[in-house]
């Protein structure tokens, strides 16, 4: 949180966050509650006990899940690999950028983003999926992400000052973030730049490199210490050295390892189209990758119904804690199949109440947390993924202009 916020402004955001959650619990009709301290404390304890009991059952059991998926999503990259060099013509190639693009899909959701939570962190024998030790197949540092996501988002999400996601480059994703000139573009920038290279343009972000360019655009920065050489330099240190060891392996060491294993069934000749393929077919399957990782995470925190909270809004107790989590987030509806490639962040209000659970934890647990959130009269949202888009498409546009009595820094 920002250490400048005063006492009056810590009171102010008291209030804006009760009002915020003063409308009448329609659910909520027994038991009744005297007044909301005691129905927010009441829906504390419901999540607690769900989190609770979620937490004992987790062990030996859901570690060989991963291990099995982490198994299965290698499968899929050799299998990818191949087909892309050697496959038959068009098809060999359409099916093998498919299978890549699974298996950086599951890498960086179903797997990674899961095992960067925590998940296992208290499993005997968790070794390589202990947070501290996983290194992830995707283009984002792990430390960094470890402190900007863990840390700063999952925090306190979508309150101003603390969430550094409420505003992504030049996109603002909230109405706390000053307008500026350049959000007018912020709608053809994220479908063409931020959306089809979603994950580096993430590693910029939590690295500070974005900081270390253009601010926040709140006036200060998100995860530089400040705006000294040493500061920047550092940011782009910590960019750097993701970028160098994924992009080498991505873009050099597999296209040529793929190109000399068909080289050996097709001839040396073959050698210039294999490479090609090689490197046409990752190009692909970034893409895949990030436009669905982007279309997954936008969803889950943009909308004009999402809830969004004023610099230094402090929850009273854990029960309103968990309503900010809950109201701050948005469910959809998708099969199982792409439940795992979304890494269950098609449930992100369970994935925000409980962000350190194993995702098969969070399916069992999505329908009694709707249960609880509806007697305790918490706004829960969940609806189809294609609606949920295009209300987060719509708030985007939304924000894209100056929002009335708001005037745009021009100079910025």
């Amino acid at each position: 949180m920002n250490p400048e916020a005063s006492q009056t402004g810590h009171e102010s955001s008291q209030t804006a966050f009760s009002a915020h959650f003063a409308h009448e619990p329609e659910q909520a009709k027994e038991p009744a509650w005297s007044n909301d301290a005691e129905r927010y404390r009441s829906f504390g304890q419901a999540i607690e006990g769900l989190r609770r009991e979620a937490q004992a059952k987790v062990g030996t059991e859901d570690l060989n899940r991963i291990k099995r998926f982490d198994a299965f999503s290698r499968m899929l990259e050799a299998v990818g690999r191949g087909l892309i060099a050697a496959g038959p013509g068009v098809l060999g190639f359409v099916v093998g950028s498919l299978a890549l693009a699974a298996y950086k899909q599951l890498q960086f959701m179903e797997i990674g983003h899961t095992v960067l939570h925590g998940a296992f962190n208290r499993v005997e024998g968790a070794g390589r999926y202990h947070s501290k030790r996983f290194r992830w197949q995707v283009p984002i540092d792990e430390p960094s992400w470890l402190r900007g996501h863990n840390g700063r988002h999952h925090g306190l999400t979508n309150v101003a000052g603390h969430d550094a996601d409420i505003h992504f480059g030049p996109i603002r994703l909230t109405e706390d973030t000053p307008h500026r000139a350049r959000n007018y573009f912020q709608v053809p920038f994220m479908f063409l730049v931020l959306f089809p290279h979603f994950t580096s343009l993430m590693n910029l972000h939590f690295a500070g490199v974005s900081d270390a360019v253009s601010g926040n655009g709140r006036g200060g920065f998100d995860f530089l210490e400040d705006d000294s050489k040493t500061s920047k330099r550092d940011a782009y240190w910590r960019a750097m050295r993701k970028f160098l060891p994924y992009y080498a392996r991505e873009y050099l060491l597999a296209p040529v390892l793929c190109t000399l294993v068909g080289a050996l069934l097709l001839g040396p000749a073959a050698i210039p189209l294999l490479l090609l393929r090689s490197l046409l077919g990752t190009f692909v399957s970034e893409r895949i990758r990030d436009v669905y990782s982007a279309l997954t995470i936008i969803c889950g925190h943009v909308g004009e119904e999402t809830a969004t909270f004023p610099e230094g809004t402090r929850p009273a107790c854990k029960g309103e804690r968990y309503a900010m989590q809950v109201e701050a987030a948005n469910n959809y509806e998708v099969s199982h199949v792409l439940s795992l490639l979304c890494g269950a962040l098609d449930l992100q209000i369970e994935h925000h109440l409980f962000p350190t659970l194993p995702t098969n934890r969070l399916r069992e647990l999505a329908p009694r947390v709707r249960a609880a959130a509806e007697a305790h009269g918490i706004r829960y949202r969940s609806e189809s993924w294609p609606r949920t888009a295009w209300k987060a498409f719509v708030e985007v546009h939304r924000l894209s202009r100056p929002l009335p009595g708001e005037q745009h820094g021009a100079s910025q």
